[in-house]
């Protein structure tokens, strides 16, 4: 005779709460707080009052909740891979992207520490250091820094990537980015997905730059509207450019047939 598996008040309590606040909200974010501060979390917390809501399970509730809710909430199951680390739920009725943006602001640089994970090629630039010449000359050149001296100081002949992204920080390189003043990492939350109408949004897409964004609108509105006007294509937007074009052309040819315009007879 099977015996069922005992579970905790708690967990059902827990479980209830999670999938309550699941179904108040528009938007639904995962995020992993592995390595955020919880001196910083309370201050985020506080900034975002009233607009996110930033709440932490176990990450097994947490996907019991998703799954439990898949009926309900369309494509909700689907945010169950991104739940790793130390799993949090943010949850609000804004913009997902918008919602990237404001934690991307509340970001703050902090020096790397051994084991750590490279959230990027982390880049030493060339250019001249404070220190005098000295061991730590052979101290770079262990770690694939080339380096000389320039007026009586270590000067670091040319760019080079100590860690590329995704690879572990040793204890080594982290001693010297510190020693360079180089802070590669950045604490803050990380928003692995968001879920909006059904659309999971992975983090590829909501860490998108917001001036790179605009820039991109602008873009494609001026390659939409030259493409427009190349192929005669009029709408509402673009009439304006078709009549400039038409009165320019007509003038053009009156010019070179010698034709006298109307605006040309008033003119004498």
């Amino acid at each position: 005779m099977k015996h069922k598996a005992h579970v905790s008040q708690y967990k059902k309590d827990e479980l209830t709460r999670v999938k309550s606040l699941l179904q108040k909200y528009k938007i639904i974010a995962i995020a992993d707080m592995t390595s955020m501060p919880s001196v910083q979390l309370q201050r985020l917390r506080s900034s975002l009052k009233g607009s996110v809501l930033i709440t932490m399970s176990k990450g097994s509730i947490i996907k019991i909740a998703l799954e439990d809710l898949k009926d309900k909430i369309k494509n909700i199951h689907e945010l169950e891979t991104y739940v790793s680390g130390m799993p949090a739920l943010l949850l609000t009725n804004e913009n997902p992207f918008k919602l990237s943006f404001a934690l991307k602001k509340n970001k703050s640089k902090a020096p790397a520490k051994g084991g750590q994970i490279a959230p990027n090629d982390i880049m030493v630039q060339a250019g001249p250091t404070p220190f005098p010449p000295g061991p730590i000359i052979g101290e770079l050149g262990q770690i694939g820094i080339k380096a000389t001296i320039t007026e009586g100081k270590v000067t670091i002949k040319e760019d080079c990537v100590v860690v590329k992204e995704g690879n572990v920080i040793s204890t080594q390189v982290a001693n010297l980015l510190t020693r360079l003043s180089i802070e590669p990492m950045e604490i803050g939350i990380n928003v692995l997905a968001a879920l909006e109408n059904g659309i999971v949004y992975g983090k590829d897409v909501l860490s998108v730059d917001e001036e790179d964004y605009k820039k991109n609108i602008v873009l494609a509105f001026n390659s939409a509207l030259n493409l427009a006007v190349k192929i005669g294509y009029t709408t509402k937007g673009n009439i304006k450019v078709f009549i400039t074009k038409a009165t320019r052309d007509s003038k053009a040819l009156a010019d070179s047939k010698n034709l006298l315009s109307i605006d040309d007879g008033k003119k004498n």
